[in-house]
């Protein structure tokens, strides 16, 4: 089996297996789920299903069985309801069964309620109270909710005295967790350090940089990774010199590649030469990376000759057509891209060009890094005669992703002085492409009929980057594209309008889009940014339009609507989300439930070989059970990966492919 790191973007999943062996697979220090009563299992899994809060999941809080009531407070979480904070945090204060107690300060984590806070920090005051680690990862989900949340309306308060105050005690206690593991270093916690290091990412105390600098000189590797991690995210400089060190002699890919991270993220330039090296030398991908793009955000032009002569080498295209090390190729591209940005080097835009043609046109990295090089030789790749805007129309009919990567491209031009101002040459040109783009049907291109060429699925990318112009007609283009068919291209459009300054235009364009939003089937991503947009206008029509999703049978459009309502200061209008209706039936659930206790694994093949999913049924068994069904139909069969990001995602399942 080889691992996810390799894989390359545009792989063909061919098949995915999937096998339960009768194995038990309990989670460390977890509870067996298996001695829960099966009538009582369903009734739970049930109520998770539905997001149903109920007297009776209430009464499981407290039932004699621990396993019930641990599995009671996963289902309480999961839900959200805040009518479960009470019960939970006196649970997490009280219940006599250790692995209740954590299960219970995770599902207020997963409420992300105030009202659950105090009782995480008083199990943090006491520094002998087992369940600690959860109760910072908890509280770090707390402070993040509340600090994030929704501004309030012009000329309103978006926190009170009393929030500030939560905020900051919140902010103190996950501080203090952090600092009294420091302080026992010869016998630490070292699941506390883990969660309440991604606490203080979220929650961001005060003067966390040195403390959590601190964690780099311990021996777990692991421990040391995530300080770097979180140091990175927050873009803290004080582990610096720390992690220099790190970068060339730590033993585990990991750490130097987060170490890597960090030297990017705050821009060390003392770190250059460090960052080279690795990223020429090191014998880990997901350290070379790391260190590629650390020296793309340093932008130091020493670094073009050795990068672009790595690139070339990796350049060489294996049997399928190209590169061997595609996703290093493509880093390299864009590294290169933000270093060199502005010079018009040469050599690096004879090399982009050459791959671009490798990448069939596709590989949006090596678009936008030619625009950032030389706008006018992004542009001029669009040139006005006759012939070669032919080529450029065929290409969005026939290959959308080539569409969409070159739409990326000529947005990026939107970032160059004076680009959005219409006596630019470089925008002129680019705007101009870019409306062909959209306006691809009345080309006059006819297709074979067994070609699907879903130009639609670029339109998304088209809209974003001629947004990025700003142009003085922006407002109708977005407002045609609302009614368009394609559900994406309509969600797209809606967001976009909600990032323009309010406007009744826009209000009574958007209402008109909404109940034709609603109604369409198995997406509704146009519906979510159309209320995403409403909200945005902050005015009683618009609001009075959101209250229509109140009566909406998606259980997500309904929770959208009343988190708007409640930020506008319309209402709270909490009692009209009701419950999911699901389609799972009684024999789904027992069939999830069957994999309780067993090794369920999925093997996916491509055509850059094969890796295992292994799955938890027992922490997820309805997603697990979704996941299995539709393999087993060949849902995911032949469908290709669409996005592989080292040492961040796979993204796969999705049919359009975009």
């Amino acid at each position: 089996m080889r691992r996810l790191q390799i894989l390359s973007a545009g792989l063909l999943l061919v098949a995915i297996s999937v096998t339960g062996l009768a194995q038990r697979r309990n989670s460390p220090g977890r509870t067996s789920a298996g001695a829960i009563p099966t009538g009582v299992l369903l009734r739970i899994i049930k109520a998770e299903d539905e997001r149903r809060w109920s007297d009776d999941l209430s009464a499981l809080l407290t039932d004699q069985n621990a396993q019930v009531r641990r599995r009671a407070a996963l289902a309480a979480g999961r839900i959200g309801d805040d009518r479960a904070v009470p019960s939970l945090a006196d649970m997490v204060l009280t219940d006599r069964d250790v692995d209740v107690r954590q299960m219970a300060a995770f599902a207020l984590g997963e409420i992300e309620s105030p009202g659950g806070g105090y009782a995480l920090t008083s199990v943090l005051k006491n520094t002998s109270a087992p369940g600690r680690a959860r109760a910072v990862e908890a509280l770090g989900k707390i402070t993040a909710a509340m600090a994030n949340s929704v501004p309030a309306p012009a000329g309103q308060s978006a926190t009170t005295k009393t929030e500030d105050d939560r905020l900051d005690i919140f902010r103190a206690a996950i501080f203090d967790a952090l600092r009294f593991e420091v302080e026992r270093r010869s016998a630490p916690d070292r699941l506390t350090i883990l969660l309440g290091l991604t606490a203080a990412l979220r929650a961001r105390p005060e003067g966390a940089g040195p403390l959590i600098a601190q964690f780099l000189s311990f021996p777990d590797p692991r421990i040391r990774a995530d300080a770097l991690n979180t140091l990175s995210r927050l873009k803290f400089k004080e582990g610096n010199e720390q992690a220099r060190k790190l970068l060339i002699a730590d033993p585990d890919p990991i750490v130097r590649a987060n170490a890597a991270r960090v030297l990017g993220a705050t821009e060390d330039k003392a770190a250059f030469e460090a960052l080279l090296d690795r990223a020429l030398k090191d014998t880990d991908l997901r350290v070379r990376v790391s260190a590629i793009r650390a020296l793309g955000s340093l932008k130091d032009a020493r670094a073009t000759e050795p990068l672009l002569q790595r690139a070339s080498r990796l350049s060489v295209r294996n049997p399928r057509g190209r590169p061997t090390e595609a996703n290093e190729v493509l880093e390299l591209a864009t590294a290169l891209g933000r270093i060199a940005q502005g010079t018009r080097n040469v050599e690096l835009l004879s090399w982009l060009k050459v791959t671009r043609e490798t990448f069939d046109h596709t590989a949006p990295e090596l678009e936008i890094a030619i625009a950032r090089v030389s706008p006018l030789a992004s542009v001029a790749a669009f040139s006005s005669d006759s012939l070669t805007e032919r080529k450029f129309e065929e290409s969005i009919v026939l290959n959308w992703k080539a569409g969409s990567s070159r739409a990326q491209g000529l947005g990026e031009i939107a970032a160059f002085p004076n680009a959005t101002k219409d006596n630019n040459l470089f925008g002129m040109m680019a705007k101009a492409k870019l409306r062909a783009m959209l306006d691809y049907r009345n080309s006059g291109i006819r297709t074979n009929r067994l070609i699907a060429g879903h130009s639609e699925y670029a339109i998304p990318d088209v809209l974003r980057a001629f947004a990025a112009f700003k142009s003085t007609d922006l407002r109708d283009v977005l407002l045609n594209h609302l009614k368009e068919s394609d559900v994406i291209t309509r969600a797209t459009a809606a967001e976009l309008l909600g990032e323009l300054p309010p406007d009744e235009t826009n209000v009574r364009a958007l209402t008109a889009a909404l109940p034709a939003a609603m109604a369409d089937k198995d997406l509704n991503d146009a519906a979510l940014a159309i209320l995403d947009a409403l909200g945005k206008q902050k005015t009683a029509t618009a609001n009075e339009a959101i209250k229509t999703a109140l009566d909406s049978p998606d259980h997500l459009l309904r929770r959208k609507a009343v988190a708007l309502l409640k930020a506008n200061g319309v209402g709270d209008f909490s009692s009209r989300i009701g419950t999911v209706k699901t389609r799972n039936t009684n024999a789904d659930y027992r069939r999830a439930i069957a994999r309780i206790g067993k090794h369920v694994t999925a093997t996916v093949v491509t055509s850059k070989g094969s890796f295992t999913i292994e799955f938890l049924p027992e922490d997820a068994p309805l997603t697990v059970d979704n996941f299995v069904q539709l393999a087993r139909k060949g849902f995911f069969n032949g469908q290709t990966i669409p996005r592989v990001v080292p040492n961040f995602v796979v993204q796969a399942g999705d049919p359009r492919g975009d």
